[in-house]
Parts: C-alpha cells; sequence; structure tokens
C-alpha cells in the first residue's frame, strides 16, 4: 500500500506535465524518468507523519488541497522534525527514509507553487 501523490494543474485539475522527464523516485518509479509530478510514497513511512511534530494527525494528506506554495512551510517543517537514520531499503521505515520523499515534494512545490495537492 502508498500513497500516490500528484501536484495537479490549478485550473485543469490534470497533473502537471513537465517538458523533460524527472527521475525522483519513491516506492514505484519509471524507468527512464517521468514527465508527470508525481510521487509514489510507501504507507511504510506514516507513522512518522502522523506524530504532531511532523504533520499531525492526518499525515501527509495534511498537504492535499494545498497550493506548492501554501505546502513549502509545511512540508518545511515535517522535513527539520524528521531525524536522519536511514536504510539502503526503501521499504525500511526510519525516519531518513521517510524525510527523502518529502524532499522530493518540497522540491516540486517550489518548481510549480501554483500547482495542487492530490492523492491517494
Amino acid at each position: 500500500m502508498s500513497y500516490d501523490i500528484a501536484l495537479n494543474d490549478p485550473v485543469t485539475g490534470d497533473i502537471i506535465e513537465l517538458s523533460e522527464p524527472h527521475f525522483m523516485q519513491g516506492g514505484t518509479y519509471a524507468v527512464g524518468g517521468t514527465t508527470e509530478f508525481w510521487l509514489n510514497i510507501t504507507y511504510n513511512y506514516g507513522k512518522f507523519y502522523r506524530q504532531d511534530n511532523v504533520f499531525g494527525k492526518n499525515g501527509i494528506r495534511t498537504i492535499y488541497g494545498m497550493s506548492g506554495a501554501e505546502s513549502i512551510p509545511v512540508l518545511e517543517k515535517a522535513i527539520s522534525a524528521l531525524g536522519d537514520e536511514t536504510d539502503d531499503d526503501y521499504w525500511t521505515a526510519t525516519e531518513g527514509n521517510a524525510k527523502r520523499p518529502l524532499l522530493q515534494l518540497l522540491a516540486m512545490a517550489k518548481m510549480r507553487p501554483d500547482g495542487i495537492w492530490n492523492g491517494d
């Protein structure tokens, strides 16, 4: 199980597409990259995201419906609250592994602050 999170065009509601593929990856990814502003994140990290000092009871879903611009301080707060312990296995639930996809979402938000987050 996982979260599929996308940054959508505020007018059409379609997933924002880039002119060149990106190689941000989570639990699943497109070989050769993808032009869609989309990221898959394992539910394994949910326990970290639901901590009060990270996103709170709604976890990563807190950003759903926010614009990229609105989500930047929320993502930055969550990133700063998580530790740096990682594991080479993406699926292992560590704070550092949970932080990595948030850094990618933050990069997307900064690239398209007008986009609207949607997911699941």
